[in-house]
Order: C-alpha cells, then sequence, then structure tokens
C-alpha cells in the first residue's frame, strides 16, 4: 500500500459549505452528535467536526454515506445545496 503524502486542500468553496449545511440541519433535527454521524460512516469524529466547521470538504463518498446514514434522499440533498450555494454566490 502506498501512502501519498497529504497535501494542503483548498478552502471549501459555496456548494461544499451548503452540503455541510444541509447535514447540520439534519443533524440537528434529528438529534445526532458529529461523534454518533463518523461512528455511523466509519470515519473519526475529527474527520467529521472539521467538515462541517467548513475546515474542509466533503468528498463525494462522504455525501453518499452520510446521506445514507441519516436516511436523507442524496439529490435532494444536494439540490439543496445547489439552491443555497447560488444564493451565495449571488448574495455575498
Amino acid at each position: 500500500m502506498t501512502i501519498m503524502p497529504s497535501a494542503a486542500q483548498p478552502e471549501p468553496g459555496p456548494f461544499a459549505r451548503a452540503i455541510s449545511a444541509q447535514f447540520r440541519s439534519s443533524l440537528a433535527r434529528q438529534r445526532i452528535s458529529g461523534v454518533k454521524l463518523g461512528a455511523m460512516v466509519g470515519k473519526s469524529q475529527s474527520y467529521i467536526s472539521k467538515r462541517l466547521r467548513d475546515e474542509a470538504a466533503f468528498t463525494c463518498n462522504d455525501v453518499e454515506d452520510i446521506c445514507a446514514a441519516l436516511g436523507e434522499d442524496l439529490f435532494e440533498v444536494l439540490r439543496a445545496a445547489v439552491i443555497a450555494s447560488r444564493r451565495a454566490r449571488l448574495d455575498p
């Protein structure tokens, strides 16, 4: 197994921030902590927390896994994030 050095990740853009906002909302509605979410999707608490605080972006695989774990419709999460990110770009 080859381990690649971790490169600096770009700051999450409007779409990535909108995705994390959708997840924060779902977590609050369902009263699920970031720690529990991490356990549900096989990620560490620090990995999840960093992304929920918009310090890094979730991967596409993360989005799929989290939607499944939270019982959220992937299409609806993405649709809501597209709408929110468009608004953010128009109203900085």
